[in-house]
């Protein structure tokens, strides 16, 4: 991570600029210090107790007050515990799956019950990526991409899955590989929305059985070799230079068009071709910025030749 003098030099690259970002700041997370805070006012509170009840009844603190105090403390202790509002505790009774508790203030019975695991119901969000993944087309792509995920049944991802949130990030990867693999690198670069839901797809599969929901997928960069990107540039543009010479050459027909009704109307067959010869000529000027228009003579006679042989006719 860099330091802030750091982060204020630069300038950065794009890769640079986006973990600069990416780590400059880090986001407070949710605390468990009034929960522990809690335990310890327990562990206080039945101290104090026995120690009243010490000295009440033999006007000291004696050793065995003292043991009968720690002691009485952590049983407190073991049994009164708080679950986060966010939170499900899955409790074993002996070993076996007794109860899933929480949100709130629960109760153990001590050494023969214990909150095994706390389940946390947020959105989480697990970052993931695939490096020299190869499409369908052999072509190797780096991808990075983010899953929004939520624990809905703390029971299942307990007894079901050693370490749900490894088992998902595992999975997310795996996913994703096997998608980018069933595609070929322009549908990668251009669907990402169809990527996006077949990596959540695959993903449900096999999270179902887990207690896992999987809210969405979403592909935050797609990395392409640099020669491959070359040419797919080049390939775009002699696609929109293609297009562009289509829209010039159906522009050219209905002008044709236009100028033989108009050499008609002159009586002259070239007309046509002079008509052209002149617009060309206008749109060399006016692309120029010159305010002075040439005529060729020989354009100029062609017209009062035709004129004057339509006026003859009259």
């Amino acid at each position: 991570m860099r330091t802030e003098r750091e982060a204020a030099c630069g300038p950065w690259s794009d890769n640079e600029a986006e973990m600069l970002a990416a780590t400059s700041y880090v986001p407070r997370k949710s605390s468990r210090n009034g929960a522990l805070v809690f335990s310890v006012a327990v562990f206080l509170a039945a101290g104090a107790a026995v120690l009243a009840c010490g000295i009440a009844l033999e006007a000291r603190v004696s050793l065995a007050c003292i043991l009968g105090a720690l002691a009485l403390g952590l049983v407190a202790t073991s049994s009164l515990h708080i679950a986060l509002g966010w939170e499900k505790v899955v409790v074993l009774r002996l070993g076996k799956l007794h109860r899933v508790v929480g949100p709130g203030f629960y109760g153990t019975i001590p050494i023969l019950e214990y909150g095994t695991i706390r389940v946390d119901q947020r959105t989480i969000a697990t970052p993931f990526r695939a490096e020299r993944t190869l499409t369908a087309d052999l072509v190797p792509v780096n991808i990075d991409a983010v899953l929004f995920w939520v624990v809905w049944d703390a029971e299942k991802a307990c007894v079901e899955v050693e370490d749900y949130y490894a088992a998902i990030s595992y999975l997310a990867q795996t996913s994703l590989r096997e998608a980018v693999g069933r595609s070929t690198v322009a549908e990668v670069a251009l669907r990402r929305d169809q990527l996006d839901t077949e990596i959540k797809a695959d993903i449900e599969k096999e999270a179902a059985s887990w207690g896992v929901d999987i809210i969405s997928v979403k592909v935050r960069d797609i990395v392409i070799p640099p020669d491959l990107q070359n040419v797919m540039s080049l390939e775009a543009q002699a696609d929109r230079e293609r297009n562009a010479r289509m829209t010039v050459a159906s522009a050219e027909a209905d002008l044709a068009e236009m100028l033989t009704e108009a050499a008609q109307v002159y009586g002259d067959p070239e007309a046509a071709l002079k008509l052209r010869t002149m617009l060309m000529q206008y749109e060399t000027v006016k692309e120029s910025g010159s305010a002075v228009v040439t005529v060729p003579t020989a354009v100029s006679d062609g017209f009062a030749e035709g004129v004057c042989r339509e006026s003859a006719r009259v």
